[in-house]
């Protein structure tokens, strides 16, 4: 106490003088407005920026929140539109030709020849082996492998996979490959020359797949040949989705391939006898 009271006797001038320009300071301020709104403008740029600083780091931290949060809403609304009818009605009951959930990479191969992904979600979750995968920009592969939490996916950069994709222009289709080189371009395989064919045109997923909807996106053409002597083109289509890269995808369950599936199966046997 006695040092506290020593400290305000040694500076008591430099004191006074502080405490009576604080007061100088307060008065002009009150008394001329041109003085007030400089103060005031002061004032809130101050706490804009603090606020503004204190705003960047807390968004930063809760980012991964939000992109839990814009996930689901994207799920919701891919699964609008994978069960919109011809009439545009919204059939999201029990009863909705596609189920979609959402899910988050846990692990990618990209430069192997037989490439994979793991996710966070399992048959504890609802997946089921051949669910369809996307990522929000196009196709990411089928689900191979299931345990109760995990899912291992057999990615578009597989030598196994074979995807249909068809022209957004004209739905000539054929087999999507992957030729091992660019893990942003495959292959689309099939495709007679008869066919309209120009760089940029979009690939898309077509109706002959029990596994993914109609239309939905995979890449584009990037570069395409045509021999005089082969009855189809070479196509290469870079992908949407950049596969060095996937953090958040969406799995589609057709729930009624296994019926369609059935009875294909059950034609070609009748056309077999």
């Amino acid at each position: 106490m006695q040092q506290i009271i020593s400290f305000f006797i040694r500076n008591k001038n430099f004191l006074l003088f502080a405490v009576l320009f604080l007061v100088s300071v307060s008065l002009t301020i009150r008394s001329h407005n041109y003085h007030k709104g400089k103060f005031v403008t002061s004032a809130n740029f101050l706490a804009g920026g603090i606020f503004g600083f204190k705003t960047t780091i807390t968004d930063y931290f809760d980012l991964e929140k939000q992109n839990e949060m814009l996930t689901e809403e994207n799920r919701q609304l891919r699964l609008q539109l994978a069960n919109q009818n011809e009439e545009a009605v919204w059939n999201m009951g029990t009863d909705s030709l596609y189920k979609i959930l959402s899910a988050r990479v846990i692990n990618n191969s990209y430069h192997k020849s037989k490439n994979h992904l793991t996710i966070n979600k399992g048959s504890a979750d609802g997946l089921k082996i051949d669910m369809g995968v996307i990522s929000p920009q196009g196709v990411v592969g089928i689900v191979d492998g299931l345990s109760d939490h995990y899912a291992t996916v057999q990615s578009v950069l597989n030598t196994n996979s074979q995807i249909i994709g068809a022209f957004k222009k004209s739905d000539h289709f054929g087999t999507i490959k992957w030729n091992t080189q660019n893990p942003n371009i495959v292959q689309l395989l099939e495709i007679p020359r008869l066919a309209p064919v120009a760089l940029g045109d979009t690939i898309v997923t077509n109706q002959r797949s029990t596994i993914f909807p109609q239309g939905l996106p995979i890449g584009v053409v990037s570069q395409f040949d045509r021999d005089p002597e082969q009855d189809y083109y070479q196509i290469d289509v870079r992908l949407f989705t950049d596969m060095t890269a996937v953090k958040h995808v969406y799995l589609i369950e057709n729930t009624q391939a296994k019926e369609i599936q059935q009875l294909e199966q059950q034609i070609a046997d009748d056309t077999e006898q």
